[in-house]
């Protein structure tokens, strides 16, 4: 009966590939909106002083970051939690995809969200002059600061933990 229940709960484990699979799809609609984004900026670039022409390459930035989180999560957390890819097949294939374990994870995870993050502070920054709301630049400031000083602690508990190791 033991084997029985340990098999059925390692089998579990592909319940999560269709999360991944999802994920992929939502990388698609990703890259959808950073078109329109990318037409956006280009279409409209002649019409851009200074600062709007900085703000399109952050938001282009931003979306860049947000789909390199979605492919770290895919590739660390399928192989991870679900099955390991065999890499040997293709030559190009990066090599950090298949070195990430768990806590590298929540490293890269949370330097992305931190950098996600500083991001949308220097955004706000940037209108300034045009009237953005300064409680919402506070809640900023103080959601960037949780998010590194997050950074900071993760790092130091990973470091203390592989101490003790």
């Amino acid at each position: 009966m033991e084997k029985v229940i340990e098999r059925f709960i390692f089998v579990s484990r592909w319940i999560m590939a269709p999360f991944y699979l999802g994920l992929v799809i939502a990388l698609a609609v990703l890259l959808y909106k950073f078109g329109v984004e990318l037409l956006h900026f280009v279409t409209h670039a002649n019409e851009f002083d200074e600062a709007d022409t900085i703000l399109g390459i952050l938001a282009l930035i931003d979306l860049t970051f947000t789909g390199s989180l979605v492919i770290i999560v895919i590739f660390s957390g399928y192989e991870n939690f679900v099955s390991k890819i065999d890499a040997s097949g293709h030559s190009d294939w990066p090599e950090w995809m298949t070195k990430v374990d768990f806590a590298g994870l929540k490293q890269k995870l949370l330097a992305s969200i931190v950098a996600i993050s500083a991001i949308a502070l220097l955004k706000a920054f940037m209108n300034l002059d045009r009237g953005v709301d300064e409680k919402q630049l506070m809640w900023l400031v103080i959601i960037h600061v949780v998010f590194v000083l997050s950074g900071v602690v993760l790092a130091w508990t990973d470091k203390l933990s592989e101490k003790a190791h």
